[in-house]
């Protein structure tokens, strides 16, 4: 679904960005608002039937929980969020306002910490733009 929410350059950084952290291994990459999203990514060997308005919902509850239920933690702040399925993995990251989720193949714990941490990089640089 192509709503135009980012501009083709912002787009582009994120798919970089992620398909630099993850190379071929990565399956998707969409980023979403509370109330719409946009696929910037999907692997050609996959379908296109996904629902990601359901993904997006919940992926959107789930931060805002995971945010309140973990604030004042001894944990410290919380960074991002890794779901593991049979066929691959999904990593959340997200701020107040928007967020990216990717699903990937399988992946090492460093490689989740380094995609987070470029694709955090690029919604905070939006954030002060």
């Amino acid at each position: 679904m192509a709503t135009g929410l980012l501009n083709s350059e912002i787009a582009d950084q994120i798919r970089t960005t992620c398909r630099t952290a993850i190379g071929d291994s990565l399956r998707s990459v969409t980023y979403f608002t509370r109330d719409d999203y946009e696929q910037l990514y999907l692997r050609g060997d996959l379908e296109r039937d996904a629902d990601l308005s359901t993904f997006i919902g919940h992926e959107w509850r789930g931060f805002k929980t995971a945010q309140t239920a973990y604030q004042q933690s001894e944990l410290g702040d919380y960074n991002y969020t890794i779901r593991v399925f049979d066929n691959g993995f999904l990593i959340r990251v997200t701020n107040d306002r928007e967020g990216v989720f990717v699903t990937t193949d399988g992946l090492t714990i460093k490689d989740f910490e380094e995609v987070a941490t470029a694709v955090e990089a690029v919604l905070s640089d939006r954030a002060i733009s």
